[in-house]
């Protein structure tokens, strides 16, 4: 079944994100980091997949990337740890 045909039954908010993953370039990716998921977390992104096409690697670049957007104080974390390791 094609995932379009569901998307006015979605909530809207669902929609809005399923449109900002898919907006997601990952294509001059190049990196590889192996992760471990819990069971429930692989089931529900298998699900997605199958509802909506979309990879599951672009899910995770996404969600990397929006976490780190949303919350620069880690990137601030990460920079004043590597200051104390120079000095």
């Amino acid at each position: 079944m094609n995932p379009k045909i569901l998307r006015q039954q979605r909530d809207p908010a669902f929609n809005e994100i399923l449109d900002q993953i898919r907006a997601y370039d990952n294509s001059d990716h190049h990196s590889v980091v192996h992760i471990r998921l819990d069971e429930y977390t692989v089931v529900i992104l298998n699900q997605l997949k199958l509802a909506t096409g979309i990879d599951i690697t672009r899910v995770m670049a996404f969600a990397i990337s929006d976490l780190l957007k949303q919350h620069p104080e880690l990137q601030l974390a990460i920079d004043q740890f590597l200051k104390q390791l120079k000095t």
